[in-house]
């Protein structure tokens, strides 16, 4: 990973990405934000929930693995799956980092499931689409402890409780751009096992283009989410209009090959990617999808809100959302 710190006073940004990051024209990049990782554990002392660290793919794909441990010791009881996807813009954050080892934690204990929280490689250093490769690559993982002579390291957690039967994705801001993207490829491409996913959810999805939405105008398109993609996939086709970004451009997959029956999109009011949040469910609707969507917009709250403020009521009570839609 390439994190020199510039040392030609000469050399010109090429994207910057502040406070979080500067990309020079000698490829250097300049990290400004140190992310907090936190341990696994073999019991999280509120929640009761065990984690532990797991190899997908040496050495590119890794995983945090969240088991709610109690009156699970000594049985086989089966779980929901969840494939969790995080968010961070593609350029930041981590299922160790403090902010989503909490919420992974809180989830698995009130949904009562097994979550697989997948770090997938992070641009600048690692371009699109390696993000989208990773992430694919977790999941095929994971459905492929359904087959019995699979050629995968299996993981006794997943094949002891994981109910595939009852298989969801989901994902946070460029976590859940990741999982609808992932949620039509797996309606072209099937899953080891034929392993079907039966929900995914969607919260504060990273969505853009270069046409207004909603009450946007053409001046706030310019801004931080169309400098991050220009910077993570700068080769991909369209720009900010490229389907994996815009799934409302003309030639974006019709959102009728999401492979789930069942959707839930969280949103927040404040949040600027809302509006086109909104024009994703009401895309759907009209496309004769066979399956059950459901939009929540949590009034008053920003992108996010219930990452760096779980203990509030409303964060708390989209947990609560979240868990009865898994479980």
């Amino acid at each position: 990973m390439n994190t020199t710190m510039p040392s030609n006073t000469t050399k010109e940004v090429v994207h910057d990405l502040s406070p979080y990051l500067m990309e020079y024209t000698d490829g250097t990049i300049e990290r400004f934000v140190v992310t907090h990782n936190v341990p696994p554990s073999p019991e999280d002392p509120t929640t009761g929930v065990a984690s532990k660290d797991i190899m997908v793919s040496s050495p590119e794909v890794k995983a945090r693995l969240f088991l709610p441990i109690p009156k699970l010791t000594d049985s086989n009881q089966k779980l929901p799956v969840l494939v969790y996807y995080h968010g961070g813009g593609f350029i930041v954050e981590s299922p160790y980092s403090l902010l989503f080892h909490r919420y992974m934690n809180s989830l698995a204990a009130e949904a009562k499931a097994l979550i697989i929280s997948v770090e997938y490689r992070l641009a600048p250093e690692y371009l699109l689409p390696i993000a989208y490769e990773d992430s694919w690559t977790a999941l095929q993982w994971v459905a492929s402890h359904v087959i019995a002579n699979a050629s995968i390291e299996k993981d006794e957690w997943v094949t002891k409780h994981g109910d595939f039967g009852k298989l969801y994705i989901g994902g946070d801001s460029a976590g859940g751009n990741v999982a609808h993207n992932i949620v039509l490829r797996a309606g072209v491409e099937p899953l080891p096992g034929d392993v079907k996913i039966l929900g995914s959810f969607l919260s504060c999805p990273y969505f853009w283009g270069s046409k207004p939405v909603g009450s946007q105008s053409k001046e706030n398109l310019k801004g931080f989410a169309y400098k991050v993609w220009m910077c993570i996939y700068p080769p991909a086709s369209g720009g900010i209009d490229n389907p994996m970004i815009n799934p409302f451009t003309e030639d974006a997959p019709s959102l009728s090959g999401l492979a789930c029956s069942r959707l839930l999109v969280c949103l927040a009011e404040k949040d600027a990617f809302t509006p086109r949040g909104i024009l994703y469910v009401e895309t759907l609707k009209k496309t004769g999808w066979n399956g059950e969507v459901q939009l929540v917009v949590v009034d008053g709250e920003d992108h996010c809100f219930y990452l760096p403020n779980p203990n509030t009521e409303k964060a708390k009570d989209l947990i609560k959302l979240l868990a009865s839609f898994i479980s």
